[in-house]
């Protein structure tokens, strides 16, 4: 499993009885998750005297429930990238913090390149992976059919002294962005996705990552230049072991040669030591 251990204003703090319980910042959230199927006990004091707090509605969705006032929206760092945090529907932040560890590898990757390097973020939210790229020294073109998170992730990029640094910010659905690279011919030394479970086409149509990962690995593999550095996929679906990503991986690399390597991702936990396994990644190196 890949720990996330170098935070500093992030801190999973408990997670019991399905939820977690976090610190971001110095805001303390109360957040559901699927995998605390656990019911330790909640001896930690901050469980009773958290900012806000979760609640999931039987019926769909949910609310949050705010019992201190807390900005609208707040900064947190991670090494020299900062990223903009706020309370969103479904309970989300607008960040990953496991993904820190994938950040921390493809930057990386990218210094030991001694060259320029070009990336291919897909899927790419509020641009955690972009920031950090684009701080070691690559180019990146941000993908992500969401413009509200686009304009999300040109903020965090802006805050982070990156901004003008070499970055395309690109609003589109992805597939229909990778055919249409494939047309023109362009490559990318570095490509990382994180595509969701389901998805809508640019027809409304509705795709579901099981049915399509393996198709669309192969057609972003087609984008890798002749001196690729790394392919990186991560999952959070259920039916995506880590396995099943390095199989797909391995096929659709093996012209390449390198070596290809999956795991877990996981959060450590302050109050009993133990780790919170938190999404699958599999990746592709020239190594």
């Amino acid at each position: 499993m890949r720990i996330a251990e170098n935070w500093k204003d992030y801190e999973l703090i408990d997670c019991s009885q399905g939820e977690r319980l976090e610190r971001w910042g110095n805001v303390v959230l109360i957040r559901p998750d699927p995998q605390v199927i656990w019911s330790t006990p909640r001896n930690h004091r901050l469980w009773k005297a958290a900012d806000a707090r979760y609640f999931r509605s039987q019926s769909g969705g949910g609310k949050w429930e705010v019992y201190k006032k807390i900005p609208d929206r707040w900064p947190i760092a991670y090494n020299s990238c900062t990223f903009h945090i706020k309370t969103m529907g479904f309970k989300h932040t607008g960040l990953f913090p496991e993904q820190a560890s994938n950040w921390d590898f493809t930057a990386q990757k990218i210094k030991e390149a001694g060259r320029p390097l070009k990336m291919l973020n897909l899927f790419a939210y509020t641009g955690g992976a972009t920031v950090s790229a684009l701080a070691a020294g690559a180019s990146v073109t941000h993908v992500d059919a969401a413009k509200g998170m686009v304009l999300w992730a040109k903020e965090n990029a802006r805050d982070s002294g990156v901004l003008e640094k070499g970055v395309r910010w690109i609003v589109d659905d992805c597939i229909k962005f990778v055919e249409r690279e494939k047309r023109r011919g362009s490559q990318y030394d570095i490509i990382l996705m994180d595509p969701p479970s389901y998805g809508r086409g640019p027809g409304g149509e509705v795709w579901k990552l099981e049915d399509e990962v393996y198709r669309f690995c192969e057609a972003c593999a087609g984008l890798l230049s002749d001196k690729p550095v790394l392919f990186m996929v991560n999952s959070y679906t259920a039916g995506l072991s880590p396995a099943v990503i390095q199989y797909i991986l391995s096929y659709v690399m093996k012209h390449k040669g390198g070596t290809v390597a999956a795991s877990e991702l996981g959060l450590r936990v302050s109050e009993t030591g133990l780790v919170l396994p938190c999404g699958s990644t599999a990746y592709w190196t020239q190594d």
